[in-house]
């Protein structure tokens, strides 16, 4: 049986961009590389016709593209616990913990999420992604905890892409940042590139830059850092850590873009930080068969709920501020 297309038509402000990077904006779950593949495989044709990978788009033409039906994967399921918050026969919601990498790779090809996710959901799980990325439609950074969906059938899997390409998902984030916001909200909109001499680091000051937009808010201040809520409105590749890095307010425990906020100081006592301060606190998107509207929070992991009760500490003998009340209720960060 051959699987329905998607289709997409180019908008203006597309045109002239190159055919396989417009498709990893439409279909995040999938790679470039695997986008490149389908497009050399003729399962992407413009206006009805195949072509290559890096052809010039123009405004109105349409694009199909036919995902084939997914081979038996050869990755070896594992058990390893899951801590679900929602689970039917459509997808599942989970908070990932930090340190857990989402899909196999380079260097990370066994005790993966997708490992565990083989085990739990078994057969059920989408094959869409791929024999590497089984059920994925987005994913969190390896040191990033969180809420995470995973579709289990391909229906689910094409609907929630859909969502998330086209923003309907909304994603909020609690980080910790080095040094005090002054600005009680605001929105940061600066395009995110691949550095061009640090392969693994993104940067704003590029031209080439594609559009990220995180807006803010703060919700409480401490002496020497600040904790926000970050809802971002594009998934740039560590769009929270670049964009508060750029802003002079890294992220707490970013040795890549922070260089010492790795270390926190209390007391003249230095304590490292073990990974980044971003957990992906709430997550809401439409259920792809129901079409109800889905909210769920993923609760403050301990070792992110450990580092802001010693920052705390110092300043428990002091008042509240009217933000920092707000951030106890809102956030549910207070304490162990």
């Amino acid at each position: 049986m051959t699987a329905s297309p998607i289709e997409f038509s180019v908008e203006p402000p597309f045109a002239g961009e190159r055919l396989d990077k417009f498709l990893v904006g439409k279909l995040p779950q999938l790679s470039r590389a695997a986008i490149q593949r389908l497009i050399r495989e003729n399962h992407v044709r413009v206006n009805g016709t195949a072509t290559k990978p890096n052809h010039p788009l123009r405004a109105a033409e349409t694009i199909s593209v036919v995902i084939p039906e997914p081979r038996a994967t050869e990755i070896v399921a594992e058990k390893i616990p899951l801590d679900v918050l929602f689970e039917d026969d459509d997808l599942l919601v989970l908070k990932k913990p930090a340190g857990m990498t989402v899909h196999p790779g380079a260097g990370n090809m066994e005790h993966t999420l997708v490992h565990a996710l083989l085990h739990h959901c078994g057969e059920s799980l989408s094959g869409i992604g791929g024999e590497l990325r089984p059920g994925i439609v987005h994913r969190l950074d390896k040191d990033t905890s969180g809420c995470m969906v995973v579709a289990k059938n391909d229906a689910a899997h094409v609907a929630l892409s859909k969502q998330f390409a086209g923003r309907e998902v909304t994603k909020t984030y609690l980080a910790l940042v080095a040094g005090v916001m002054k600005r009680n909200s605001g929105v940061i909109d600066a395009g995110i590139a691949r550095h061009r001499v640090h392969r693994k680091k993104m940067t704003v000051d590029d031209p080439r830059g594609r559009k990220a937009v995180t807006a803010y808010r703060v919700a409480q201040r401490f002496a020497e850092h600040t904790l926000v809520e970050a809802t971002i409105h594009t998934g740039r590749t560590h769009q929270i850590r670049v964009h508060f890095a750029w802003l002079g307010h890294p992220l707490l425990g970013d040795a890549t873009y922070g260089k010492k906020t790795n270390i926190m100081t209390r007391d003249k006592n230095e304590i490292v930080v073990p990974r980044p301060m971003l957990h992906a606190w709430k997550l809401g998107f439409t259920h792809p068969r129901t079409g109800k509207p889905l909210r769920f929070e993923a609760p403050l992991p301990a070792d992110m709920a450990g580092v802001l009760k010693k920052i705390r500490e110092p300043e428990s003998n002091h008042k509240d501020t009217e933000t920092q009340r707000g951030a106890h209720r809102d956030t549910g960060a207070g304490g162990s």
